[in-house]
């Protein structure tokens, strides 16, 4: 799955020249409140009360995105932390009404608005979509695959299907990793392969996976419920060998795990 925002917000409406006089003290107001520097005041506002909506405004929302993006913060820091808030809030003109929704809006605003930045890392964008996997998952509506005996017990035999709630990502910086501590400038020669996911239980959990799980649970999600033997091509079903009843004992050992974690189901 690409760590590309999956919803988009819709483009602003022109208000042109129709807009009338308390539209446009409206407008003035809040691109005073957005960007200060280049919107002077309206007038006949007070001065202090100008500033107290401002400070509401940021504080609300560096408030709400510190809590989706923790790990970003910390590693950004005191200085360009609070300048990318303000830069999110001068830029970006959000849509949607829900709070939870902001997240994926400051990722649109990451990936297709914002301008270079050369004090922006360079994971800034993946480390921003990792954490906000997390938040997507809890509010997801979706349901994780019911228990499935026949699935922990001979795997190798059912046709299975990818949770909803189980999102396999590739990254090129290992996210997992970065923090105020550790901040690579170069992605690393192979990519990151991570697995989120939601159990049973309704707790959100994160994998680092080998490439071949990946490329399994992609091919599940783009396809579809597939046969264990069709997506494992090289199990054997018959044991002839003993490199083929190793790798049949590793595929079915996996199958049966991710069944366990509710990332697999059976149909």
């Amino acid at each position: 799955m690409r760590f590309k925002p999956s919803i988009l917000p819709q483009e602003r409406p022109d208000m042109g020249n129709e807009m009338r006089p308390f539209q446009r003290l409206q407008h003035a107001f809040a691109a005073s409140i957005r960007d200060p520097e280049n919107n002077p005041q309206p007038k006949g506002l007070p001065a202090q009360r100008i500033q107290i909506y401002r400070q509401l405004v940021y504080s609300n929302l560096e408030s709400f995105l510190a809590r989706g993006f923790p790990v970003l913060k910390a590693t950004l820091g005191s200085e360009a932390w609070p300048a990318l808030i303000r830069d999110f809030l001068r830029d970006h003109h959000c849509k949607t009404p829900y709070l939870f929704e902001i997240g994926e809006e400051f990722l649109r605003y990451l990936q297709d608005e914002r301008a270079e930045n050369k004090n922006d890392p360079a994971f800034l964008l993946e480390l921003a979509h990792y954490e906000w996997v997390e938040l997507a998952l809890e509010i997801a509506e979706a349901e994780p695959p019911a228990e499935s005996d026949r699935l922990l017990n001979d795997p190798l035999s059912q046709t299975i299907h990818l949770s909803d709630l189980a999102w396999p990502l590739v990254y090129e910086f290992p996210v997992h990793q970065i923090g105020p501590r550790f901040q690579p400038q170069y992605p690393p020669a192979e990519p990151c392969f991570l697995l989120v996911y939601r159990d049973r239980d309704d707790q959100v959990k994160f994998l680092e996976i080998g490439s071949n799980v990946y490329w399994l649970l992609e091919a599940l999600r783009t396809k579809g419920p597939m046969e264990a033997a069709a997506a494992l091509p090289k199990t054997a079903t018959s044991s002839k060998s003993a490199e083929q009843r190793a790798s049949t004992s590793r595929n079915r050992r996996l199958l049966a795990d991710l069944a366990q974690r509710a990332i697999i189901g059976a149909l």
